[in-house]
């Protein structure tokens, strides 16, 4: 009797295992870019009921990181079979997660204009998503998070946009200081970040006022308190990544402003081991900030 007990104990554990609610994934979408004069293609994670209600959705715009594309967080990051098990756990509300090609823009505008991938964001691509999907298509119900150089981009949408965002969780956010971007090898600043603030630039020369328009810790500086206090913010590092400094100093801007905002320090590098391990605690802590207060 024990033994059948046990059995079927297991087989049930196994049919709830296999009978969680899964969410669906859209690959190969696209949106079309009068700004950038080409389609850009995206992911979205649509949660398990959407086929099923009639209800809209609060949204996260999910942002890859350098070298990687729309497919980064599905492939690597498995951001559905997380979402899918956060929101059966009753951890994170269902919610829409939308993750587009940001190539190697930065998700801000080139300097030459040539890249204005920041104006195709705000003007023409989150817009045409939330006229697609049954998106909440206001601040309180709108999120950003993003790994590295979408982590970049998680700050540079927070803090210049902050009537569009309620809450932004950058992980391991390539986050510099000006000592920093002037000690880059040139090789290396040439490669990177050339596109973004100056090409050819050596030394001094590179803190321009693209740099400075761009640098979310020379923004922290120069904004009101008030103002940065619009959004919250989910800050989280590894301790042996390689942007832990940057992503330090960010901390304290913030603490020296006294905006409020949490900060992670968790053991950790720069890959996906850490930022697999880090998105259900970014999406429950964006997730909370569409609840009433």
């Amino acid at each position: 009797m024990r033994k059948l007990l046990l059995l079927l104990f297991v087989l049930n554990s196994g049919f709830a295992a296999f009978s969680q609610p899964m969410g669906k994934v859209l690959e190969q979408r696209q949106v079309k870019s009068n700004i950038l004069g080409r389609n850009v293609r995206y992911v979205v994670y649509l949660p398990p009921d959407y086929e099923i209600s009639q209800r809209n959705y609060p949204v996260v715009y999910l942002l890859h990181g350098y070298t990687d594309d729309e497919t980064g967080w599905l492939q690597f990051g498995e951001i559905n079979r997380y979402a899918d098990k956060a929101i059966a756990d009753g951890i994170i509300p269902p919610m829409i997660i939308v993750m587009p090609n940001g190539d190697s823009s930065w998700y801000v505008n080139a300097y030459d204009g040539k890249e204005s991938y920041e104006d195709f964001f705000i003007k023409e691509f989150m817009p045409s998503i939330e006229k697609t999907y049954r998106i909440k298509a206001e601040k309180k119900y709108r999120g950003v998070a993003g790994l590295s150089m979408g982590g970049y981009g998680t700050l540079m949408y927070s803090l210049k946009y902050p009537e569009l965002f309620v809450a932004a969780a950058p992980l391991s956010a390539a986050v510099y200081d000006d000592d920093a971007l002037v000690s880059t090898p040139d090789q290396r600043y040439e490669a990177i970040f050339g596109q973004l603030y100056g090409r050819g630039l050596k030394g001094k020369d590179r803190l321009n006022k693209s740099w400075y328009d761009n640098s979310p810790l020379k923004i922290i500086a120069n904004k009101p308190a008030d103002e940065l206090k619009k959004v919250r913010y989910w800050i989280d590092c590894g301790d042996d990544d390689f942007l832990t400094k940057g992503n330090s100093l960010l901390h304290i801007a913030l603490m020296e402003k006294g905006v409020p905002h949490e900060y992670r320090v968790r053991d950790g590098a720069h890959n996906w081991t850490y930022w697999r391990t880090g998105i259900t605690n970014a999406l429950q802590f964006i997730g909370d900030s569409f609840h009433q207060r």
